[in-house]
């Protein structure tokens, strides 16, 4: 095997892609993407175009390091992702409503101002909350919580419930959350970022497989139209559409496409 940025080979550098939920593998795979690499260059090198410009393209609304991956960047997506929580202040509150208290939310919290509103991201052991902070929201005051209208409003919904549930969970106990364990989509995710980055860095399919199966297995297998050889072309064509924009099909849940 010839040496091919070796930093993609150690499958342990990869195994917090097995926690990430959607929106996070979005970002996984954007950051990826060679030309919002060059756009996030240039936008620092020269400055001409503002950041907002820039990031329409990318659905965003504004650039992100891609040298930040899913544990500390904190992209602001244009199309919000189904499981962001939209808090509003509550201007007709019942009595004994309850309060917006923003040092009760729970985790280590990072906040974002994209021109119209905040974006806090709550990130809790195993799991991310992320709240769209409305302008008109004050420490202290009463609040609600939104749902936008439209086809997708039984989904929204669903995601926002899960959400909700756990916040209110972990605002009531002031304890750590943890999901459950990863599924067959997330190891499907986290190989895919693997082979994506392989490819990215020169190696070979066949390089590809050595670092994903092994010598012995691939030395046994790799032969014709063999399913080992199909299986790894079909991980590196499924990474390279999502990096090239099929990304944004993973912001939303209940896509058939998710997990493919």
């Amino acid at each position: 095997m010839t040496d091919h940025a070796a930093h993609w080979h150690p499958a342990a550098a990869y195994l917090y892609v097995l926690h990430l939920d959607g929106p996070a593998l979005a970002w996984e795979y954007l950051r990826r993407n060679p030309n919002y690499r060059l756009d996030w260059r240039h936008h620092h090198i020269d400055g001409r175009q503002p950041n907002d410009a820039r990031a329409s393209r990318w659905r965003l609304r504004l650039l992100e390091d891609p040298g930040c991956d899913a544990r500390d960047a904190q992209p602001d997506w244009i199309s919000d992702p189904d499981k962001l929580v939209l808090v509003r202040r509550d201007d007709d509150p019942p009595e004994q409503a309850a309060a917006f208290r923003f040092w009760r939310l729970p985790g280590r919290k990072r906040l974002v101002h994209d021109g119209t509103r905040l974006v806090l991201t709550c990130q809790l052991v195993g799991h991310v909350l992320r709240l769209g902070l409305s302008a008109t929201l004050e420490e202290g005051v009463a609040h609600a919580y939104a749902v936008r209208a439209g086809h997708r409003l039984g989904e929204r919904w669903r995601a926002i419930e899960t959400e909700l549930a756990m916040l209110h969970a972990a605002t009531a106990h002031r304890a750590a959350l943890a999901t459950g364990r990863p599924g067959r989509t997330s190891l499907l995710h986290m190989r895919t970022l693997q082979a994506l980055d392989g490819t990215l860095a020169g190696a070979s399919q066949r390089e590809v497989a050595e670092v994903l199966f092994g010598l012995p297995i691939v030395a046994e297998r790799w032969h014709g139209d063999a399913d080992l050889r199909a299986q790894v072309r079909r991980l590196i064509r499924r990474g390279r559409t999502l990096m090239a924009g099929g990304y944004d099909r993973l912001l939303h849940v209940g896509d058939p496409k998710q997990g493919r």
